[in-house]
C-alpha cells in the first residue's frame, strides 16, 4: 500500500482509500463540518456546484483554502463546465453556447471556446473540468445528452471533442471525458432512472465507442462512467459497476491506462438500486478508480467506511486501491506542475464576451 500524507490519526490505509473520492460541499465557503471530515478521511478532491458560486474573488478564495487542506499534495477542485446548459457559474463568467451550437462553427471555434473556458476556469483555482463530452448524440429523444454532445456523428463528435481537450490541456487544466461507453442514445436521464442501451456489441464499436478509442490515442487523462446498462455489454450491471465494461473492454481491449471516475454515485440510476457503500465497493471492484459523492457527505463517509470494511474482509485486493491510488496521484501531480498563476481580469473579458456574442447572431 502507498503511503499517504494524512493527519496523525489516520492510517495510510485510510488515507489512500479516501483519496479516491471526491466529496461535495454545501456553501460558498469551507465549512468547519468538511474541514472535520478531511481530517477524518482525506479525499482527493470536490466538485462545485452552482450552490458554492460567487464572485471571482470569492470562489478564488474557496479554492484556495480547498488547496490548503493538504499543501504537499492539494485536493483537486473539480466542476462541470461545457457550455450551455451544463453551466454553474455565474456572471461575469462567460456563458458560452452548447457544445452543438460551438462545434456547428468548426474546430478553431470549438478550440477558442475551450481556451477561454479554461482560462476562466483557471483564474478562479479550477483544477479539473468534467469535460469534453464524447457522447454521440445520435438519438433526438435523448432528454439528457442533446447538444451537450458535439456532433450526431461519431467521427465528427470525436474531432471536434478532441480539439476541446488539447485547449483545455493546454491550458494546464486536467479534463475529463464522458460518459464511457456512451450515454447519447438513452431515451432516460441517470440523474432520475437507470437507462437501458440495447444496441448490440457491433454497433456500440461503430458508434459508441469511436470518440473514447480517439480520445485514448490521444491521451485523455480521464474518462467518466455512464450510469447505463448495455445488455450487449453486460446484462445485470450498469457500466459503472461493471467489470467487464470498465476492466474487460475499458482497459483491456481499448487500452486505457489513465483515471477512471463515476459519474455522481448519488444519481438514481445507481442510488435507486444500491446503497452508497455497496454502490463503491462494487465501483472499485469493477475497476473505479475515482468515486464522485457530490452531495451527501454521510454517503462519502458511509462508502468509504464500506470500502475499508471490504479490503479487511478479503472483498477487494490492497493491490487494487493502491494501482487506483497510484493513477489519482499521478493526475494531482500533473496538475501540480500545469498550475499557473492566471488573474481575475481573465474573466468575462471583451474577447470572451464578443466571441460569445458572435457564436449566438450566427446560429440565429
Amino acid at each position: 500500500m502507498p503511503s499517504a500524507r494524512s493527519g496523525p490519526r489516520v492510517s495510510a490505509l485510510r488515507a489512500a482509500v479516501a483519496r479516491l473520492f471526491f466529496a461535495g460541499i454545501p456553501t460558498t465557503t469551507l465549512d468547519d463540518a468538511t474541514i472535520a471530515l478531511h481530517a477524518e478521511m482525506p479525499f482527493g478532491g470536490v466538485v462545485l456546484f452552482r450552490h458554492n458560486g460567487g464572485e471571482p474573488a470569492a470562489m478564488r478564495r474557496l479554492t484556495d483554502a480547498i488547496h490548503r487542506l493538504d499543501p504537499q499534495l492539494p485536493p483537486l477542485v473539480a466542476i462541470d463546465h461545457e457550455g450551455g446548459r451544463v453551466h454553474r457559474l455565474d456572471p461575469p463568467f462567460t456563458r458560452f453556447p452548447p457544445p452543438a451550437v460551438v462545434a456547428a462553427h468548426g474546430a478553431p471555434a470549438v478550440r477558442a471556446v475551450a481556451a477561454a473556458m479554461a482560462r476562466e476556469l483557471a483564474a478562479i483555482g479550477i483544477d479539473l473540468t468534467f469535460a469534453p463530452v464524447l457522447d454521440v448524440a445520435s438519438n433526438p429523444a435523448n432528454p439528457v445528452i442533446g447538444d451537450r454532445a458535439f456532433a450526431t456523428e461519431p467521427e465528427a463528435a470525436a474531432a471536434l471533442a478532441l480539439a476541446a481537450f488539447r485547449a483545455t490541456r493546454a491550458a494546464g487544466l486536467l479534463t475529463c471525458g464522458k460518459h464511457f461507453p456512451g450515454h447519447g442514445d438513452t431515451a432516460a436521464d441517470s440523474h432520475l432512472e437507470l437507462p437501458i442501451v440495447e444496441k448490440t456489441r457491433r454497433e456500440l464499436t461503430r458508434t459508441e465507442l469511436v470518440p473514447f478509442r480517439r480520445a485514448i490515442a490521444a491521451g485523455i487523462p480521464m474518462l467518466m462512467s455512464a450510469h447505463v446498462l448495455y445488455p450487449a455489454l453486460d446484462r445485470d450491471r450498469p457500466a459503472t459497476l461493471s467489470p467487464a465494461i470498465l476492466t474487460g473492454l475499458l482497459r483491456r481491449h481499448l487500452g486505457f491506462r489513465g483515471v477512471v471516475c463515476t459519474d455522481d454515485l448519488e444519481m438514481r440510476a445507481i442510488a435507486d438500486h444500491y446503497g452508497p457503500g455497496e454502490a463503491a465497493v462494487a465501483a472499485i471492484a469493477a475497476g473505479v478508480d475515482l468515486l464522485l459523492y457530490c452531495h451527501r457527505q454521510d454517503d462519502l463517509r458511509t462508502a468509504i467506511t464500506a470500502v475499508e470494511r471490504a479490503l479487511a474482509e478479503g472483498r477487494l485486493d490492497e493491490r487494487r486501491i493502491a494501482a487506483s491510488h497510484r493513477r489519482v496521484v499521478a493526475l494531482a501531480h500533473w496538475r501540480a506542475r500545469h498550475r499557473r498563476s492566471v488573474p481575475l481580469s481573465s474573466i468575462g473579458t471583451r474577447a470572451h464576451r464578443h466571441l460569445d456574442a458572435t457564436l449566438r447572431a450566427d446560429a440565429q
